[in-house]
């Protein structure tokens, strides 16, 4: 753990992947401290080296969650990092009574009606939820092609074809991601999320898949940011795709330099629109 002696502290509740991880050396970079609420069986140990203190905590700990942040003094919080959606279908959520009342009186089960009911909660507890970009702007990709290799006249087609769909299904909240190849819709995100969505796209359509992720049109930054990295290079390496294209200023680019690299070794354009 980390000394914060001096620093502006910042909350943290932790999900699995990278985000998290680079989010927590960012903050210290910018010479914040970090409070880590971290999932069991979701989150990176690797998180607690980098957290001034780090709280584990079940998903039927849930009230827990804002009693830690207001017995620290944190006012604001970023959300980093999925958390998986099977707890969704799990026995836990009835050992907490407060997440099985926040659930059954949220209108739908989508991502922003959770996030967002969560996110309320906060607010009245005093804590402010913050855009999950913060200190993150060196992984926000602009516009263009960021590969040595561009897209072909065909793929082209695909990317600008896909990128409708997948604004379309952001706007009812569905996924972010859609899987195109010669102008076939062959995968659309849920609740699996990307990395299972183009494993199940490559299962179906082969190599040769173009792979369009884009933020919805409205898209809350403070959390279910569009994002990618290495572990979503791999599946896309897996699964052979030819393409990824992101959505320029509303997306994250975990690992942005190496992720860029290893495409271009690999043969996979990547282009931000």
């Amino acid at each position: 753990m980390q000394s914060s002696v001096g620093r502006e502290r910042i909350g943290l509740i932790a999900g699995n992947g990278r985000f998290p991880i680079l989010f927590a050396q960012a903050a210290r970079n910018n010479n914040f401290g970090v409070l880590t609420v971290a999932i069991k069986g979701d989150t990176h140990r690797s998180l607690g080296k980098l957290s001034d203190k780090i709280y584990w905590l079940d998903i039927s700990d849930f009230n827990r969650l804002f009693e830690v942040f207001k017995e620290e003094n944190i006012s604001k919080v970023v959300m980093a990092g999925q958390i998986n959606p099977l707890h969704l279908f799990g026995s836990k959520i009835k050992l907490s009574p407060q997440l099985k009342e926040l659930l059954d009186n949220i209108k739908d089960k989508r991502a922003d009606t959770i996030f967002g009911a969560i996110a309320d909660k906060l607010k009245q507890s005093g804590i402010t939820l913050e855009d999950s970009r913060m200190f993150l702007q060196e992984f926000i990709p602009k516009s263009g092609v960021l590969t040595k290799t561009e897209p072909s006249i065909n793929e082209w087609e695909d990317i600008r074809f896909g990128y409708g769909i997948a604004k379309a299904i952001g706007a009812v909240d569905i996924g972010q991601t859609v899987v195109i190849k010669n102008k076939i819709i062959v995968a659309v995100e849920s609740i699996e999320g990307t990395d299972a969505t183009i494993r199940r796209a490559g299962h179906i359509a082969g190599k040769g898949c173009v792979v369009v992720k884009t933020a919805k049109p409205k898209q809350d930054m403070r959390f279910d940011v569009p994002l990618v990295g290495l572990r979503t290079l791999k599946n896309l390496s897996r699964i052979k795709a030819s393409c990824l294209a992101l959505e320029a200023e509303k997306s994250l680019i975990l690992d942005k330099e190496l992720f860029v690299k290893m495409a271009d070794k690999m043969g996979l354009k990547v282009v931000v629109l």
